[in-house]
């Protein structure tokens, strides 16, 4: 059950902050909305959940390497840590003006990501920096291609 767990937190975790700060940098980069930038968080805590709790469900099926109980275990621990992520990022756009929530929301995710890589290279006996540099790499990456996407959409589509 430990594996499940982990899996379903890891997995939940990383996707939790990449595909949730992706696109609401996205949304407000093309918007300035901070109505739309809510609506885009709040579809996501559901909709994505969703989607990457099934398809670790699947996967897992899949290898059938794990037991039923397993399964099931690391789709709801997927579905979860998902879901409870994307709304934190709710959080500062309620509660600041938008520019500023989004820069809360950019640091919040990459702490996250980073924790999260800590204990993982700590647990692994690797290298903290090359682990939390990889991952962190790959954030800021999906954070730089969704502004400037959203720029590009809301000049090319916007009114």
């Amino acid at each position: 059950m430990k594996a499940a767990l982990k899996k379903g937190l890891g997995f939940g975790l990383t996707s939790g902050v990449i595909t949730t700060l992706g696109l609401i940098v996205g949304l407000h980069s093309g918007t300035h909305s901070e109505l739309v930038v809510i609506g885009g968080i709040l579809t996501i805590a559901v909709a994505d959940a969703m989607s990457d709790a099934l398809g670790v469900h699947i996967s897992e099926e899949y290898e059938n390497k794990k037991t039923h109980r397993e399964v099931w275990y690391s789709t709801f621990a997927t579905f979860i840590v998902k879901f409870l992520v994307a709304l934190t990022f709710v959080v500062p756009v309620l509660l600041v003006r938008l520019d500023l929530a989004i820069w809360i929301s950019i640091i919040w995710g990459l702490s996250l990501i980073g924790i999260l890589s800590f204990f993982m290279a700590k647990n692994q006996k690797e290298a903290v920096w090359r682990v939390a540099g990889e991952h962190l790499l790959i954030a800021c990456l999906v954070i730089f291609i969704t502004h400037y996407l959203g720029e590009w959409i809301g000049i090319t589509f916007g009114a």
